[in-house]
């Protein structure tokens, strides 16, 4: 055979190997968590619908006794939704999705993965659209409840005696709830933050292609 032939059946059996190796590739299945630490502080009163975010995964991702995804790859999300209602009218709410990411080889690829849980700490929720739901109130609202009634007590005490007390503590706590009600609660996930996402569809991993499943 001459030399001029073998080249191309060389790449031929090349382009062969890497096709049967994509085919027989298993992906990672949707539902697999992704275990991820925030890079981004994201806060309802600074980000808005559409802003990015980063985090960087802190364990690998195993697929049939070998690393499918290792730790230390980067994933790129954007926020989805914002919300910082009034206390009254609910939870303030930041929604964010994992769109990429980026292997520690520059590899950059597709996925698609909801945030399902944080450990931002007490009172903290992930509902099933991936919102993360910040607290309803905390000591800060109590510290202003105590001390409008304390303040309203004095001031009547002051006026009008025991009798004003009284009065003074009810109109007090009557002015401090108004201006409780209308405040708005914020809530942030500062950087650092722990996140677990879950794979909305399967993720197909090869030697040299990484994309999600349609």
């Amino acid at each position: 055979m001459k030399k001029w032939t073998v080249l191309p059946c060389i790449l031929l059996l090349a382009c062969l190997s890497t096709m049967a190796a994509a085919q027989t590739s298993s992906p990672v299945p949707a539902g697999t968590a992704l275990m991820a630490k925030l890079e981004t502080t994201l806060a309802t009163f600074s980000n808005k619908a559409g802003d990015p975010f980063q985090a960087r995964l802190t364990q690998a991702v195993m697929l049939d006794g070998k690393t499918a995804i290792p730790a230390g790859t980067m994933v790129e999300g954007r926020v989805t939704r914002v919300a910082e209602p009034r206390r009254i009218a609910g939870k303030p709410t930041i929604g964010i999705l994992l769109e990429a990411m980026i292997l520690p080889t520059g590899e950059r690829f597709f996925l698609d993965a909801t945030l399902v849980d944080t450990n931002a700490g007490r009172d903290t929720d992930v509902n099933q659209e991936g919102e993360f739901k910040g607290s309803g109130h905390d000591s800060r609202d109590q510290i202003e409840a105590g001390g409008g009634t304390a303040g309203g007590m004095l001031i009547g005490g002051l006026i009008g005696g025991p009798p004003g007390i009284l009065i003074g503590g009810v109109v007090g706590a009557g002015s401090t709830g108004a201006h409780w009600l209308s405040k708005h609660r914020s809530a942030t996930l500062m950087a650092g933050t722990e996140l677990t996402f879950e794979l909305n569809r399967p993720l197909a991993m090869t030697p040299a292609v990484a994309s999600a499943e349609q």
